[in-house]
């Protein structure tokens, strides 16, 4: 079974590291195991982590750059940041939310994006270089098909422009004629 571990070394959460633990017990007479499959993206492979810094003192800021400036999640993205490293031994840790330059999904890691398609998400592919250009509103271009997370075929369709949060889509692979999500690039 695969885990995260932050180290006690005093590194802070740029040590995150991935590990092996010991696989659950079988079951007993009359027991049932229950296999939940979960998606973990840590903050770092989501690209949110922009910067640690350590004071003189030992204080730690983790500056942080929230997915968009409206996401209900923040406080709870702070809180855990804080809990996590104060558990550690680490601090007093301060977060400080830095929303300029926005976030992109081009600061995911490989790693997150491939976490995402082994969930059955779609992960979003590269932001157009024209982001330094001003902003002007367009018709929007018929949406690129996308390759099913589950079988790889690229015979898709777009259900809804927006999944279980705004961030994501929803299609449909007419091929396995499984539902998906697509994390939209940002």
């Amino acid at each position: 079974m695969k885990a995260y571990e932050l180290p006690k070394s005093g590194a802070g959460i740029e040590s995150l590291t991935r590990i092996e633990r010991p696989d659950p017990p079988k079951p007993g007479h009359r027991q049932v195991l229950v296999k939940v499959r979960a998606c973990s993206l840590n903050f770092r492979d989501l690209g949110i982590v922009r910067e640690v810094i350590e004071d003189e003192d030992g204080a730690i800021t983790v500056v942080v750059t929230p997915t968009y400036s409206g996401c209900p999640a923040t406080e709870v993205i702070e809180q855990s940041i804080v809990d996590a490293l104060t558990a550690d031994g680490l601090g007093p840790v301060r977060v400080e939310m830095r929303r300029a330059p926005a976030w992109t999904t081009d600061w995911m890691s490989d790693a997150g994006k491939a976490k995402l398609r082994e969930y059955g998400i779609a992960p979003p592919g590269p932001v157009a270089a024209s982001a330094a250009m001003p902003m002007r509103f367009l018709p929007r271009a018929r949406a690129a098909m996308l390759a099913c997370p589950r079988c790889a075929s690229t015979n898709t369709e777009r259900i809804s422009a927006f999944g279980a949060t705004a961030c994501k889509a929803l299609w449909r692979c007419l091929a396995c004629k499984e539902p998906f999500e697509h994390f939209k690039p940002i």
